[in-house]
């Protein structure tokens, strides 16, 4: 995939123009460069991440092929 194309624009230009410049962004994914005395910044879109990647990582909890939890035979475990 081709990198995006990244816009640059004086600190001014970004004053005049925020809202505008901010949904351009958010639009296309590209990022703003703002040059401000002689330095430069960068308004990026983040990405958001899912749900199920901010779990806690727990390696070792099902040991096994966790499709064969399904067919276990719990019974000889019941008390009656």
């Amino acid at each position: 995939m081709a990198a995006k194309p990244r816009r640059t624009v004086t600190a001014s230009e970004l004053r005049a123009n925020v809202y505008e410049l901010l949904d351009g962004v958010l639009e296309t994914g590209a990022p703003l460069r703002v040059e401000r005395k002689g330095r430069a910044l960068q308004i990026i879109a983040e990405v958001p991440r899912a749900k199920l990647d901010r779990l806690k990582r727990r390696p070792g909890f099902v040991r096994g092929d966790a499709g064969e939890l399904v067919h276990l035979d719990w019974s000889s475990e019941w008390k009656v």
